[in-house]
């Protein structure tokens, strides 16, 4: 009986001392807002900026950023070659699926709200206020516009 309670008393201090050891992983990162470096989106409309979290986007391998968009913000018809996780951090994010931008096509996610976009789906979204996002997933991801004519890169 009491080497039992000594092996519990020692296997529940080596699971206290796990955490403290991931968090000390060169890997484990925490950010706060204010430590955001945001930057203009060349891929968007002009407005939006981008904050990197994790990454990159563009290879193989898990991406976490956060964009920014003005209030009044348009976000043509596009598509991803991955899933896109979107969580709504502040604002009213509306976004709808299809082929061209239709304000009434759309469901607004305010704070809090979750849209999981599948690989290749058309969709659009737009703002009527400062809204700030976070995407997350797995690349590579980029943003490919159903009408080219609609891509920044492109002007």
């Amino acid at each position: 009986m009491k080497q039992q309670f000594i092996l519990s008393i020692m296997f529940a201090l080596i699971c206290l001392g796990m955490p403290v050891a991931w968090s000390q992983s060169p890997a484990h990162m925490m950010v706060t807002p204010d430590e955001l470096k945001w930057v203009d989106v060349p891929s968007l409309p002009d407005g939006a900026k981008a904050a990197m979290i994790e990454g990159p986007a563009n290879e193989a391998t898990a991406f976490t950023f956060r964009l920014k968009f003005p209030a009044n913000y348009r976000i043509p018809a596009h598509w991803h070659p991955a899933i896109e996780h979107v969580t709504v951090i502040s604002g009213i994010f509306n976004m709808g699926t299809g082929d061209e931008l239709d304000t009434s096509k759309t469901k607004a996610l305010s704070a809090g709200s979750v849209a999981i976009m599948q690989p290749k789906t058309h969709h659009f979204a737009w703002t009527k206020e400062e809204t700030i996002i976070q995407v997350h997933g797995v690349g590579p991801w980029a943003i490919n516009y159903v009408n080219l004519a609609d891509d920044p890169r492109r002007k």
